[in-house]
């Protein structure tokens, strides 16, 4: 605000700690006094606006042509080759239109310094006329109308860097069809005849020595023969808790009647909200509470939610012995296990008062 506005709102105030020193002298830049600097500008401008569709076209190039399994020896680093030319084009040609941007405002756009008187906060009824006005003076000052090729290289280089980015985001993954989700994140590695282990020392599990009341933290004997990433995937999904309950004190329904095992039950270890592993085992209830959000279930009831945020029953691993007496899976679960996603179909899941 200027003192000539301050003294408009405050008639009283006539005294200043200093004098308005006003606009200082603004010296012309070289580009103002020098017609062939602005010309080399202009065309530096240009010639950057110019090369970002070369590099949309080699980042399709990098894209469609270079395997992704292709490596990239840098200073002793073994790089992806495809992920690292799609950063360096992408990159570079987002570069070069902000440095292009930069350059016209900095070099070829008007340098005049405007002062704007302030006004009260509800627009006058001529805003929109002074808009236009405005509007038509920074279409001049930018000098699109004589330069026009800056106009349309910036316009059609920001077109053009919508393809990379369409071309990334359709790469993020498969479409998840029922096929495709039933294949992946709705199967594990449970199968009929497969042994139920001790996750902590990896020794099968045998009916007669488990106690009553006890909780182990199981998994399948499958499991150690997976390497990498596919071990820790399906170590997420096919983890299980197995307990222990009084036949007499449990609720089995008739379609799960050959589930267990004299009062064993064997139950999915991930969280049926957000996939938090639970193992809170609270042998008189027979409830197993989730530690992060306390989402609590009835494993002496098909695992149905009694309390929390949780909104499905925990899956339920079918269970029998072998001839030696050792547990082993009778199928894969039934439902996917962990938390929910929209695409799934919840209608198989139990709910109090299936049979």
């Amino acid at each position: 605000m200027s003192h000539t506005d301050l003294e408009r709102t405050d008639p009283t105030a006539t005294d200043f700690p200093v004098p308005d020193p006003g606009i200082e002298e603004h010296p012309p830049r070289f580009t103002d006094v020098d017609a062939a600097a602005a010309d080399r500008a202009y065309k530096q401008i240009v010639g950057m606006l110019a090369a970002v569709p070369v590099l949309v076209l080699a980042f399709l190039v990098v894209y469609f042509a270079v395997p992704r399994d292709a490596e990239l020896l840098v200073f002793g680093a073994n790089l992806k080759m495809q992920t690292t030319l799609l950063g360096l084009t992408a990159g570079a040609a987002t570069l070069l239109i902000g440095v292009a941007a930069i350059q016209w405002a900095r070099l070829l756009m008007s340098d005049e310094e405007i002062v704007g008187d302030r006004h009260g906060a509800a627009s006058p009824p001529e805003a929109r006329e002074r808009a236009l006005t405005d509007l038509e003076t920074g279409i001049e000052a930018s000098g699109i109308r004589r330069r026009k090729l800056l106009g349309s290289g910036m316009a059609g280089a920001l077109g053009l860097m919508v393809v990379p980015a369409v071309v990334s985001l359709a790469d993020m993954g498969p479409w998840p069809t029922a096929e495709l989700r039933a294949q992946t994140i709705e199967k594990t590695i449970w199968a009929e005849g497969i042994q139920l282990v001790n996750a902590v020392n990896h020794r099968p599990l045998k009916a007669s020595e488990l106690e009553l009341g006890q909780l182990v933290n199981a998994e399948p004997a499958t499991l150690a023969e997976l390497e990498g990433a596919a071990y820790q995937q399906a170590k997420a999904k096919a983890a299980i808790i197995v307990v222990r309950m009084d036949p007499n004190s449990i609720r089995v329904p008739e379609s799960r009647r050959d589930w267990q095992v004299d009062g064993i039950l064997c139950y999915s270890k991930i969280c049926t909200h957000v996939g938090c592993p639970i193992s809170l085992w609270e042998q008189q209830t027979h409830h197993l509470l989730c530690p992060c959000h306390q989402s609590t279930f009835d494993l002496g009831n098909s695992g149905v939610v009694v309390f929390g945020p949780a909104a499905r029953s925990l899956p339920q691993l079918p269970i029998t012995t072998d001839a030696q007496g050792y547990l082993v899976a009778r199928s894969d679960f039934t439902v996917p296990v962990g938390p929910s996603f929209f695409e799934r179909d919840s209608s198989r899941d139990f709910r109090e008062g299936d049979r």
